[in-house]
C-alpha cells in the first residue's frame, strides 16, 4: 500500500512539472505584455530580465504554501488516504480544466482554479464524512470557511479594484505628461521615477525578501521592522537617480518599465507557483508524515502536521524556477500569448479577435449616453485643456509599439503593488486578474476604447472575465465529483483517473500542434501591424490576401464535396458537420477580412485608392461562397433529417459528374491564386462557362421531370435548389479570381 501512495505522490509532481509549463505559457502575458506592448527592449531582453525575475520569484517563494496545506481544509480534521484522495483530485481537474478550456480557446486563471479545486474537492469529503463519520463533524470544523471566504472574496475583488485604480492612476499620469510626454520631463520626471522604482522595491521587499526560504529569523525580522525606513531612503535615492539618469539622456520610463517587468515576473512566480506544486509538495509532506509515523493505516493517520508552517527543501523551489525559466524561453505558445491583451489595450485599432455581443453593446450605449450628460455639465474652457493633454496627435510611439512607455510604467507598478497588498495579506490573488484589468483600467483611460473599437474591446474584457468565473464554478464542480468517485472507488479509481488524465495530456498536445498551422497567419498579421514600411506593408497585405483567398476556396472545394456525398448517400452527420464548419469559416472571414482592413489602411494613398475595390470585392465573394455553400447545406440536411426520400440514381448518375468537374475547377482556381499563374485564368472562365451551361441543361431536366406524376415534389425542389446554387458558386469564383488579379498585379 505505501509504494501505491509513493506512486500517486511521484503522479503528482509530474502532473506539477506539466501545471508549470502550461501555466507559465498561459500567464505569460501578467508580466510581458506591458514590456512588449510598449517595444520597452528587443523581445529577447525581455525574456531574459523575466526569466530571471521568474527564477528569483521561484526560489523565494516559501510563504503561499500555506494556503494548499491548511488554508481551505483543516487537516486535523482529514485522515491521511482522504487527503491523498483530495489532492490528486485537484491535480487532475487541473489537467481536465486545462484540456477543455485550450479547447474551447477560453481564459483561465491558475489561481482560482486551484483554490476552488480545493474547495469543491474538501467539500465533497466532508459532505461524506458529515453523513456517515460517527464523529459528529460539522463544516466549520472540517472547511477553513473564513479563510477560504477571504481567499475568494480578494480573488474577486481585485478585478473591481485593479481596473478602478489602473483607470484612476492612467488618467492622472496622462494629464501630467501629456502622449508628447518626453516635453514635460523637466523635473516631474525624477518624482515619478523615483516613486515608481521605490514602489517596485517595496513591492519586491514584501513579495520576496520577507519570505525567502533561506533567511534567518533575524534578517526577516529587521526587513519587517525597518520596511518604512527602507522605503523613504529608497525614495529619496531613486528620486535623485531618477533625475540624473533623464539629465544623461537615459529613458527613464525605460528602466521603470525593465525593471518592473522584472517585478512582476518574480511575484508572477512566487504568488503563482503555489498553484502549479502546492499542491504535489503538501501531498509530499503527508506521505513523508504518514511513513513517520510507521505507516500504519491510511485511513486512521490524522494529517495535523499540515498544519505545521510549510518548511520547502530548496532543491524543489530550485527545480521549479528551473522549469519555469525553460517554458518561458521556449514555450512557442508563451511568445504568442501576449497578443490577446496588447490587442485589447493596444492604443488605435488592433485584431478585435472577440466579435461584437449584445451586453457590449448595450454597455457601451449606456457609457457614451453617461459621458455625454457628464461632458454638458463640464466648463468648455477645462474640457479644452484636458483634451489638449489627451492630444494622440502628438504620441510618441516606439516602431510597432501598441501603447506608450507612460502607460507600460503604470501598468507595471500598480499591478505590482496591488499584487504586493495580496501577497502581505496572504491572500492568492490572481496575478492574471490583476495584470489584465489594470491594463485594462490603462488604456480606457487613454481614450484607446474608441467608438470604432469600444464595443469589440468590451466584448473581450467580458469574455475573460465570464472565463474567470466559469473556472471557479467548473473547477469546483470536476472536483467534486471526481473526489467523490475515488474515494468511492479506492485505488482503481485513483489509477483509473491517473490513465484519463495522461490520456487528456497527450491528446491536449496532439491538438496543440495542429492549432501551429493557424500561427502563420497571426504572424503575417503582426507584421502589418508593426511594420512602418509602407512597400512592406503591401506585400504583406498581397500575401495576406492570396493566401486567404486562397484557404476559403480549399475549403469550399471540401466542403462542397462534402455536402454532395452527405446528400447522396444520406449521411445526416457528415452534412451536420457542414453546416457546422462553414458557419465558423463565415465567422472567421469576418475577423479575417477586419485585419485586412487593418493593413490596407497602412499601405500608400495611391495604392489604396487604385486596390481598394478590388479587394473588397474579393473579400465579398469569400463571404458569397460561405453564404452560397450554406443555402446549398441547410435545405440538404433538413430533407435527410427528416427521412425523405433519397436522390433518385439517374439524378446522382448525371449529377456527380459535373459535380467533380466544379470540385476541380474550384481547386483549379486555388491554385492560380495561391501561386499568382494569373496565365491561366481565361482557361478557367471558358470552364465555368461551359460548366453553368451544363448545370442550365441539368436544371431543364429536372423540371421536365417533375411534370410526371410519379416524381417526388419535395426531393425535385432540393436538387434543383442544389443545381441553381452550384451555378451561383461558379459565378462566385468567377468574380473572385477577377478581383484577386486585378488585386495582385501592379
Amino acid at each position: 500500500m505505501e509504494t501505491i501512495y509513493l506512486g500517486i505522490v511521484i503522479f503528482l509532481f509530474l502532473l506539477a512539472i506539466f501545471d508549470l509549463v502550461v501555466g507559465v505559457s498561459n500567464d505569460a502575458v501578467n508580466f510581458l505584455n506591458s514590456a512588449i506592448g510598449a517595444r520597452a527592449a528587443s523581445f529577447k531582453t525581455i525574456i531574459v530580465i523575466a526569466s530571471l525575475g521568474i527564477f528569483c520569484g521561484a526560489t523565494m517563494s516559501n510563504g503561499m504554501m500555506e494556503i494548499a496545506r491548511h488554508g481551505i481544509f483543516r487537516p486535523e480534521a482529514f485522515y491521511f488516504n482522504e487527503l491523498i484522495c483530495i489532492f490528486l483530485a485537484v491535480m487532475v481537474t487541473d489537467v481536465v480544466l486545462l484540456d477543455i478550456f485550450n479547447t474551447l480557446g477560453m481564459p483561465t486563471s491558475t489561481t482560482v482554479s486551484m483554490v476552488f479545486e480545493l474547495l469543491g474537492g474538501t467539500f465533497a469529503l466532508a459532505l461524506v464524512k458529515i453523513a456517515s463519520g460517527p464523529e459528529g463533524l460539522t463544516f466549520a470544523e472540517l472547511l477553513n470557511t473564513e479563510k477560504a471566504l477571504t481567499v475568494i472574496l480578494g480573488i474577486f475583488l481585485s478585478v473591481a479594484i485593479a481596473f478602478f485604480f489602473g483607470t484612476l492612476v492612467q488618467y492622472l499620469s496622462r494629464i501630467l505628461f501629456t502622449f508628447n510626454y518626453k516635453t514635460k520631463l523637466k523635473w516631474t520626471v525624477g518624482l515619478f521615477g523615483g516613486v515608481a522604482v521605490t514602489a517596485i522595491v517595496y513591492f519586491m521587499l514584501i513579495k520576496g525578501m520577507k519570505d525567502v526560504s533561506f533567511m534567518i529569523g533575524e534578517d526577516k525580522a529587521w526587513v519587517r521592522d525597518n520596511t518604512w525606513t527602507i522605503v523613504v531612503s529608497c525614495l529619496l535615492f531613486f528620486i535623485g537617480l531618477m533625475q540624473i539618469l533623464h539629465w544623461c539622456k537615459v529613458n527613464v520610463f525605460r528602466v521603470i518599465v525593465l525593471l518592473g517587468t522584472f517585478a512582476l515576473a518574480m511575484a508572477f512566480a512566487g504568488n503563482d507557483l503555489v498553484n502549479f506544486v502546492g499542491v504535489p509538495l503538501a501531498g509530499f509532506s503527508s506521505y513523508s508524515d504518514f511513513m513517520a509515523s510507521g505507516a500504519g493505516d491510511p485511513g486512521q493517520h490524522l494529517m495535523g502536521a499540515l498544519n505545521e508552517p510549510a518548511k520547502i527543501p530548496f532543491i524543489f523551489l530550485f527545480l521549479s524556477g528551473v522549469i519555469m525559466v525553460i517554458a518561458l524561453v521556449t514555450s512557442k505558445k508563451a511568445q504568442h500569448v501576449v497578443k490577446t491583451s496588447v490587442d485589447l489595450s493596444r492604443q488605435d485599432e488592433g485584431n478585435e479577435m472577440f466579435g461584437s455581443s449584445a451586453i457590449a453593446r448595450s454597455l457601451v450605449r449606456s457609457m457614451t449616453t453617461l459621458g455625454n450628460t457628464v461632458s454638458r455639465l463640464i466648463p468648455a474652457n477645462v474640457k479644452k485643456w484636458v483634451d489638449c493633454r489627451f492630444n494622440k496627435e502628438e504620441m510618441i510611439l516606439a516602431n510597432g509599439a501598441a501603447f506608450d512607455l507612460v502607460r507600460a510604467s503604470v501598468n507595471l507598478v500598480l499591478a505590482g503593488l496591488l499584487i504586493a497588498l495580496g501577497t502581505s495579506l496572504k491572500l492568492p490573488l490572481s496575478t492574471t486578474y490583476v495584470a489584465f484589468m489594470v491594463a485594462m483600467g490603462t488604456s480606457l483611460a487613454d481614450r484607446a476604447w474608441g467608438r470604432e473599437s469600444a464595443v469589440f474591446r468590451v466584448t473581450g474584457v467580458l469574455s475573460v472575465i465570464g472565463g474567470w468565473f466559469i473556472t471557479a464554478g467548473a473547477a469546483f464542480i470536476i472536483c467534486f465529483f471526481v473526489s467523490l468517485i475515488m474515494y468511492y472507488g479506492g485505488i482503481v479509481a485513483m489509477l483509473a483517473m491517473i490513465a484519463l488524465a495522461v490520456f487528456i495530456l497527450l491528446r491536449s498536445n496532439i491538438r496543440y500542434r495542429k492549432k501551429l498551422k493557424r500561427e502563420k497567419e497571426d504572424d503575417l498579421f503582426q507584421r502589418m501591424l508593426h511594420s512602418n514600411d509602407k512597400i512592406e506593408i503591401w506585400d504583406l497585405v498581397c500575401r495576406h490576401v492570396r493566401e486567404n483567398l486562397a484557404e476559403v476556396l480549399g475549403f469550399s472545394a471540401q466542403i462542397y464535396l462534402r455536402m454532395t456525398e452527405g446528400f447522396i448517400h444520406e449521411d445526416l452527420k457528415s452534412l451536420r458537420k457542414a453546416v457546422a464548419a462553414t458557419n465558423d469559416e463565415k465567422d472567421l472571414l469576418k475577423k479575417i477580412r477586419r485585419k485586412e482592413m487593418l493593413g490596407m489602411r497602412r499601405i500608400d494613398r495611391n495604392i489604396a485608392i487604385e486596390k481598394n475595390t478590388w479587394f473588397h470585392l474579393g473579400s465579398n465573394s469569400s463571404e458569397q461562397l460561405m453564404y452560397c455553400l450554406k443555402r446549398i447545406c441547410e435545405p440538404c440536411k433538413e430533407h435527410v433529417d427528416n427521412n425523405f426520400n433519397p436522390l433518385p440514381e439517374e439524378c446522382v448518375t448525371e449529377f456527380l459528374p459535373i459535380r467533380d468537374k466544379l470540385t476541380f475547377l474550384l481547386q483549379q482556381t486555388r491554385y492560380i491564386i495561391a501561386t499568382s499563374q494569373y496565365a491561366e485564368a481565361d482557361n478557367i472562365l471558358q470552364e465555368g462557362e461551359a460548366l453553368k451551361n451544363c448545370l442550365s441543361r441539368l436544371h431543364k431536366i429536372q423540371m421536365g421531370r417533375m411534370q410526371e406524376e410519379n416524381s417526388s415534389v419535395k426531393i425535385s425542389l432540393v436538387y434543383l435548389n442544389l443545381l441553381q446554387e452550384s451555378q451561383e458558386l461558379v459565378s462566385i469564383v468567377w468574380h473572385m479570381l477577377r478581383a484577386s488579379r486585378k488585386f495582385q498585379q501592379v
